[in-house]
């Protein structure tokens, strides 16, 4: 499996592309149009998109890529928030493209996208519904865990609580796993055991 990042210009996500053939690809978290970029650079088709949540800063092209075909996926209790009002104004009003869930994922739920398998892991706190996605020895956590930080909690449907609760069931996961974070730096699971001053 081949991992590219697309780091944002500005105020955005990271986004990964992710390809086991060098044909078909799965996004994670699209949001800026350098998405499409990177995909046509790289002669990548993107059949799925996977939202860890609903963010605007986090689904910016989902509406495009399902427009040319891709099917978006997203964990089942975050579909409905998605689309929500209360999802809608946040920050003032941001736009959340028009697009359709194609697939949801319940906690633990194993999956095969573009001959790549997948785990999902309801990790709630950003957002009520937020997933992180095991993929090989990777994960992708969103905006549950970063770099010596988590995600925020004062959004809506975030609870501090359950953001460390879901930490410490991704730190109870075996051995050391990379991990690309919706937001600044890779890091690993055992730097993060290690030297996340939030969770220990």
């Amino acid at each position: 499996m081949k991992v590219i990042k697309v780091e944002p210009l500005g105020f955005a996500s990271n986004s990964f592309i992710l390809t086991a053939d060098n044909k078909t690809a799965v996004v994670i978290d699209p949001y800026e149009k350098r998405v499409l970029d990177v995909l046509k650079q790289n002669g990548l088709e993107c059949k799925y998109v996977l939202l860890t949540h609903g963010h605007f800063d986090h689904v910016g092209m989902c509406g495009k890529l399902f427009e040319i075909g891709a099917a978006i996926c997203c964990g089942e209790m975050e579909k409905e928030y998605i689309f929500s009002t209360e999802n809608k104004e946040l920050l003032g009003g941001v736009h959340i493209p028009e697009f359709e869930i194609s697939r949801t994922f319940k906690d633990g739920e194993n999956f095969n996208l573009c001959g790549i398998n997948f785990t999902a892991i309801h990790t709630p706190g950003h957002t009520a519904g937020s997933m992180c996605y095991l993929a090989e020895d990777c994960m992708f956590s969103g905006d549950t865990l970063f770099r010596c930080s988590v995600g925020r909690t004062d959004l809506p449907t975030g609870d501090f609580t359950e953001l460390i609760s879901s930490v410490k069931k991704l730190f109870a996961l075996d051995g050391d796993i990379k991990v690309y974070a919706g937001h600044g730096e890779d890091t690993t699971l055992n730097f993060e055991r290690n030297y996340n001053p939030f969770v220990r």
